[in-house]
């Protein structure tokens, strides 16, 4: 039951700290929060319905997100029953995972789906980009799983 629990609470927690982090450096750069949730409901959906759908496909965008981060979440807790050396230094592994987050995302997941205009971020912006993805996402789903989990990687 742990796992599960890291799993959720990991991958809710991140999902919400990304997403509340994204509206909030967008949404002065004139971009409504709506739209962002759309664009991530147009992932799956296509871009057609995503934007054409008000706020049911903006809801949608949110469950997008969150269910990607639990999915992150789920794998961090899989690696770390297998390899307990990442509950030891979450910031260590947190960091590294949010690295390989940021590729995964930015360079297979995305391209791959139905996302209009897709382009992998340049310059500046991929500092903040790979930051938010190591210390928004990574840290705080290591430290969950660590939580949850520290008992089980001391007994391996």
């Amino acid at each position: 039951m742990r796992k599960i629990w890291a799993t959720v609470l990991g991958g809710v927690v991140a999902g919400t700290i990304d997403h509340v982090s994204a509206i909030a450096s967008l949404v002065p750069q004139g971009i409504s929060a709506l739209h962002i949730n759309q664009y991530l409901a147009s992932a799956v959906i296509g871009p057609k319905a995503a934007f054409s759908g008000g706020w049911l496909t903006g809801a949608l965008g949110v469950g997008v997100q969150q269910v990607l981060t639990v999915t992150m979440a789920g794998v961090f807790v899989l690696a770390a029953q297998r390899y307990p050396a990442l509950l030891r230094k979450p910031w260590v592994s947190g960091v590294v995972y949010g690295v390989l987050i940021y590729v995964v995302m930015n360079y297979v997941a995305v391209p791959l789906s139905a996302a209009p205009g897709w382009k992998p971020p340049a310059g500046w912006v991929v500092v903040g980009s790979l930051l938010s993805h190591c210390f928004y996402v990574g840290v705080p789903i290591a430290f969950i799983a660590r939580a949850f989990l520290r008992d089980e990687g001391a007994a391996s």
